[in-house]
């Protein structure tokens, strides 16, 4: 007898690519997006107690990335946004959906607000012989909204 007899009878639950997808603020499938992760990075403050040999950390921030790989198919609203950003110098704002879809038809649903490029962004990134993508990359600043709850 396994120690562990859940692991592989959930397996039936394991979710892959084809069943997640990337909306936009209004609800419009990016469907030349094949790739989407979203990452909060905590930073915390460490501090020492007198009289504690102990080291703490405490709470101080978090932040949330975006990065995205796009197959570039079509000339996509994104694109033409960031394009007219670099001309009037204003920085555009985007708003995504990350949703995972369950084999029972619940759904996870996470909306991202307020989410500003940020770092390096291909505007033409051509290999030979390969499909072509651009890589973005968004800093979230709006706090991340669970909508809906995946469920087994």
């Amino acid at each position: 007898m396994a120690i562990n007899e859940r692991a592989s009878a959930d397996a039936r639950h394991a979710r892959t690519g084809k069943d997640a997808g990337l909306y936009n603020g209004t609800g419009d499938l990016l469907a030349s997006m094949e790739s989407f992760q979203a990452k909060a990075t905590y930073n915390n403050v460490k501090y020492k107690p007198m009289g504690d040999p102990q080291e703490h950390e405490t709470s101080d921030s978090y932040g949330i990335t975006i990065t995205v790989t796009e197959i570039v198919i079509e000339d996509i609203d994104m694109f033409r946004e960031l394009m007219a950003s670099m001309k009037s110098g204003t920085t555009p704002q985007f708003v995504f959906q990350g949703v995972l879809q369950g084999l029972n038809g619940s759904e996870e649903r996470v909306v991202y607000r307020e989410c500003i490029p940020s770092g390096d962004i291909d505007l033409q990134n051509v290999a030979n012989g390969d499909v072509i993508k651009r890589n973005w990359n968004f800093f979230v600043n709006g706090k991340p909204d669970l909508q809906k709850e995946l469920t087994i």
